[in-house]
């Protein structure tokens, strides 16, 4: 431990027992950039004016920009609560000499348990059936819901899952516990199964689950749409860049896929009239996988372990620019 107790400032959002941890450890200071419903970033020079403040050595923070001035400051540690520290100059970090942890697959249970209820939504048609009720249409135009709202169970149908990572695997075993075949694509861990030409082929339903990179973004595209089974459904709760939604607007339009879920939007939003909106066997979520209290408790809880481990001289695990460890 310093000789002088650690003072942490903290704008991610913060709870149970690794909460209790970094209190033991650390003089900690909360100012969550969510508060009710707004929300409030701070750039470089705003979070070294709250470091300045609050005599910080530690900030714990899940969005703010972590570069430039901050990085001229004391610093024992940057912690994002990210899987993917994107708000952190890693590189600035590093010159500085300064470790920046992270929390990858915070949210991966989270996100994996939206996935399977973006696919029951989808294929039995639970959005569109809930609205007949409340709107009193139960036997709209004269039809029988029964029939009107028909579907496939999804035990017995192949899955195809796109990236192995955390949330991949998360959602795998899910899947095969309500009796789904899972198959996968993954070029970079072996325990995938197929190609990915061979998976949208043979899959009655493809699940994103890949990191947005130089070489997926847009990797579904209407080629790879058209490769889809005719019928097939199309998830993803991981990042709209990973497919072209014009290429799956049209697959939709005509028929070639029967339904779609989708999390993630470029810009966080959909244009109001764009065509998808208005397709009742497509469900549209705003971005929410990981938004559960589960996946604040997870990030408190590994950045306040790996946070406890380099205040007693330890190696942190989580720690993407390692070279700067004694």
């Amino acid at each position: 431990m310093p000789a002088d107790r650690p003072a942490i400032f903290a704008t991610a959002p913060l709870r149970g027992d690794g909460l209790a941890l970094l209190e033991s450890i650390a003089d900690v200071v909360q100012q969550p950039w969510i508060h009710g419903s707004n929300m409030t970033l701070l750039n470089d020079e705003q979070l070294a004016a709250k470091v300045d403040e609050f005599g910080a050595t530690v900030v714990i923070c899940e969005a703010d920009q972590c570069k430039g001035v901050l990085f001229d400051r004391p610093l024992l540690a940057v912690a994002s609560t990210r899987g993917d520290p994107t708000n952190v100059d890693v590189p600035a970090a590093t010159a500085a000499g300064v470790p920046v942890l992270h929390a990858p697959g915070r949210n991966a249970d989270g996100v994996a348990e939206l996935t399977v209820g973006l696919l029951l939504a989808v294929g039995r048609g639970i959005v569109p059936a809930d609205h007949d009720v409340r709107a009193g249409e139960v036997f709209k135009d004269g039809s029988i819901p029964y029939q009107r709202f028909r579907g496939w169970q999804i035990a017995g149908q192949t899955v195809g899952i796109i990236g192995l990572g955390a949330v991949g695997r998360a959602t795998r075993w899910r899947l095969e516990g309500l009796g789904m075949r899972v198959i996968s694509y993954d070029p970079f861990n072996a325990e995938a199964t197929h190609s990915l030409d061979d998976l949208l082929a043979e899959a009655d339903v493809v699940s994103m689950h890949a990191a947005p990179l130089p070489t997926t973004i847009a990797m579904m595209g209407a080629e790879q749409f058209a490769r889809m089974k005719p019928g097939a459904i199309y998830l993803n709760s991981a990042r709209a860049a990973l497919h072209d939604l014009d290429a799956l607007t049209e697959s939709l339009a005509s028929g070639h896929l029967s339904g779609a879920g989708l999390d993630h939007f470029e810009g966080e939003m959909l244009p109001p009239d764009h065509a998808v909106i208005a397709m009742k066997n497509v469900v549209l979520t705003p971005h929410i996988g990981g938004a559960t209290y589960d996946t604040e408790a997870n990030h408190t809880a590994m950045i306040a372990a790996d946070l406890d481990r380099l205040f007693r001289g330890e190696r942190p695990i989580y720690c993407v620019n390692p070279e700067v460890l004694p």
